[in-house]
């Protein structure tokens, strides 16, 4: 018998370090290089979608309320909810803008008016499967889910893809009508509709400007809910920061905030533009202007107008530079400017919960170039010039 126990006390050893030594299963990596891919395939959606008129006793003959194709969603079609509109007189091909809401909005008929009445055409369309009164649609894509709340869901399923393709189709139905430059469409977005206005143009390079107001890329660093919720959220800064692909923009843009913004700090919007290096910029940060779904900036429609009718901006910001307690901008510009102010600050933390303070500027004209000059105040953290001509306001 003591043979035979041994064997099997053996043999029982044997199979304890065989299991022992067998790996546990582990979850493959997440394939981000894949993802990203997907992602950047939206710029082929350069097919016109289906659309019909929607029968409402609020449309005009050149403002029409409509419903279009979206992407499939969880395996289902899915219809976007948009209002459509050009100028009521047009002479030749006008330009065009796609408008992007925020959180909270929805389609905007006011919003396409203000860019109808300045010579564009235009569509704003609800990205959260709604109407313009938020009534969700039958078939309605996806709502959003807080902030990337859906990163472990298929890429196709996520709501950032949705509302990616929801603009890249509304700017193809743009170029598809007989009143409309094609070369000539932009993009306009407000807060959540500037996240994704700065995601696009990294992903479809075939904007002719661009204005991300508020929204940014680089939200993981921002330290406030955005930070804190997407700190961890690998999806996000691998996949979905508009940064990653913001070298690819060469369309100019507009980056336009106020310095007391809570959602999105001026470091954020900072990091955006230098990530966009190969696009001409302009900065404007408008002191007290508030956040909101906005429809009518005089800033905007200088920027576009210079753009569409000059093939570059109507100022640019050739330098500007902090030394011995002073702070000097110089800008190039044919347009007089009115007025200059230095907009400062001596604290510290998230620049949104800073106070900023407005104290004199000089400006002086030398043909073209026109400089800007303040003494910088004792224990300033951060500070910039803002030059106006008129209504239009200008930052460094």
């Amino acid at each position: 018998m003591k043979p035979t126990l041994q064997i099997l006390a053996t043999a029982c050893l044997m199979t304890t370090r065989l299991f022992a030594a067998d790996p546990t299963p582990t979850a493959a990596a997440p394939d981000f290089a894949a993802m990203r891919a997907e992602v950047e395939a939206l710029a082929n959606l350069t097919e016109v979608p289906n659309y019909e008129v929607v029968e409402r006793a609020d449309a005009t003959p050149n403002l029409k309320p409509i419903l279009y194709s979206g992407l499939d969603y969880q395996g289902k079609p899915t219809k976007v909810f948009a209002w459509l509109g050009v100028p009521e007189t047009t002479t030749g091909k006008v330009p065009g803008v796609v408008l992007v809401h925020g959180g909270g909005g929805t389609a905007s008929k006011a919003w396409v008016e203000s860019w109808n009445k300045q010579g564009y055409a235009a569509i704003s369309m609800s990205l959260e499967g709604h109407d313009d009164k938020r009534a969700k649609l039958p078939e309605g894509g996806p709502e959003r889910p807080g902030i990337f709340g859906d990163s472990t869901a298929p890429i196709k399923d996520q709501w950032m893809y949705h509302a990616v393709a929801d603009a890249t189709l509304a700017a193809a139905i743009l170029r598809s009508l007989p009143e409309v430059d094609p070369s000539k469409i932009g993009i306009n977005g407000c807060s959540w509709g500037g996240i994704i206005t700065s995601t696009v143009i990294g992903i479809d390079p075939r904007y002719a400007f661009a204005i991300p107001v508020y929204g940014c890329g680089g939200l993981d660093k921002i330290p406030n809910h955005y930070g804190g919720s997407l700190a961890n959220n690998e999806v996000y800064k691998k996949v979905w920061d508009a940064n990653l692909r913001l070298d690819r923009a060469h369309m100019p843009i507009l980056w336009h905030s106020w310095p007391q913004d809570a959602h999105f700090s001026m470091e954020a919007v900072a990091r955006s533009r230098k990530s966009a290096a190969q696009s001409e910029s302009l900065l404007s940060l408008v002191p007290g202007m508030g956040h909101g779904n906005l429809s009518d900036r005089p800033e905007w429609f200088a920027f576009a107008a210079s753009v569409m009718k000059d093939g570059k901006l109507w100022i640019r910001e050739k330098s500007t530079a902090v030394e011995d307690g002073k702070i000097e901008a110089v800008f190039v510009t044919q347009t007089p400017l009115e007025s200059a102010v230095l907009v400062s600050t001596t604290d510290t933390g998230h620049t949104g919960g800073r106070k900023w303070i407005e104290t004199p500027a000089t400006l002086e004209q030398d043909g073209d170039k026109w400089n800007a000059e303040a003494a910088v105040p004792e224990g300033t953290t951060a500070c910039y010039l803002n030059v106006k001509a008129g209504p239009v306001l200008t930052s460094s």
